[in-house]
């Protein structure tokens, strides 16, 4: 074999999923034993949302304990399973899925080896001994923001944009409209989903396209839960006048003064200690559900938008928490009917 066919032969082994890395470097080789690994989902690592809350995790993990952890970034749907699968033989575990679209492969994966330990964010499909499932309650940060939006809007008129139109982002979209309601039960919420497909996560133009559309409908305050097509979301809603809300990882700094909180979804709280309890022992199977009662959810506040949020906006999504955590104020979750309540 000429080094000219050999090296498209490596490249098409990396396009179809072959080739992985550690997190200092490029390796094919074996891990040491109790090495962690992280799939990422479509997107990729430094979406500034999602993905990069979780890759945020885990470089938290290899600055405390000095490990490195194996990664992978997919292109497409066929290296979910190729992915998972590549490192279960290489010995890692243990195994960290981003994102519920990674469950049919990591449920098989996982079932094939079951010395290895595995985990998966945003789904909680999978019941196997060596599986551990990390799911949040989005509705309840989404209402805390909602609430901030309505005291901030200044026309009555809010805005979300959401990434691929499935239950899991009407869950967001309907705790921010519970949020907006209560506060201002007149108010107007404009809701648009990007698409059907993967590729909705990853759409900044048509993101600002759909920002936009809502300003010129009024809407002066957007929320977004659509990975990094929201990029788009809050560089339109900067541009042109309203207030952005980001997701996931705290977004206030990519538009200082312009994004008027995030909705933190503490995926890397989440990756890190999945690493750190099969490091030390105490990993265990099951599902474990992350809400405001657990900061596995909440807002942001930062001095990007300290003087956006005032201090009765403050006081009044700090009340709300506290009945959410103690009962008194139920947060509708759309997943468990697929309806909500207030539109």
């Amino acid at each position: 074999m000429n080094k000219r066919t050999l090296l498209v032969a490596l490249a098409a082994l990396a396009a179809a999923g072959y080739y992985f890395y550690g997190s200092g470097g490029g390796s094919s080789d074996k891990p040491a034993p109790g090495t962690p690994a992280v799939v990422f989902d479509t997107g990729g690592k430094f979406d500034k949302s999602f993905n990069e809350g979780i890759y945020n995790g885990a470089e938290k993990f290899k600055t405390e304990t000095s490990q490195a952890y194996g990664e992978f970034e997919i292109t497409n749907e066929a290296q979910r399973e190729q992915a998972l699968r590549n490192f279960a033989d290489k010995g890692y575990s243990p195994i960290i899925a981003a994102g519920f679209a990674q469950a049919a492969a990591l449920g098989k994966v996982a079932a094939e080896y079951p010395n290895i330990k595995f985990a998966i964010i945003d789904d909680s499909s999978i019941t196997l001994p060596n599986v551990q499932s990390i799911v949040f309650k989005e509705e309840e940060g989404s209402y805390l923001v909602g609430l901030l939006a309505a005291m901030a809007s200044k026309t009555g008129k809010v805005g979300f944009v959401g990434g691929m139109d499935i239950p899991l982002i009407r869950k967001f979209a309907c705790g921010y409209v519970q949020g907006v309601k209560a506060t201002n039960p007149a108010a107007t919420v404009f809701q648009n989903m990007t698409g059907d497909t993967g590729a909705a996560w990853n759409d900044p133009v048509k993101g600002g396209e759909l920002t936009k559309a809502q300003i010129a409908q009024g809407a002066d305050v957007i929320y977004h839960a659509a990975g990094g097509t929201g990029v788009g979301v809050l560089q339109a809603a900067a541009d042109n006048g309203a207030l952005g809300i980001g997701v996931d990882s705290n977004q206030n700094g990519l538009h200082p003064g312009k994004v008027l909180t995030s909705m933190l979804k503490r995926v890397d709280v989440a990756v890190y200690n999945v690493m750190k309890s099969a490091k030390d022992g105490s990993f265990k199977a099951g599902t474990t559900s992350l809400g405001l009662a657990q900061d596995g959810v909440g807002y942001a506040m930062d001095d990007n938008n300290k003087a956006l949020v005032s201090p009765p906006m403050i006081a009044a999504a700090d009340a709300a928490k506290a009945a959410i955590v103690a009962g008194t104020l139920q947060v509708h979750d759309y997943m468990t009917d697929e309806k909500c309540p207030v539109q």
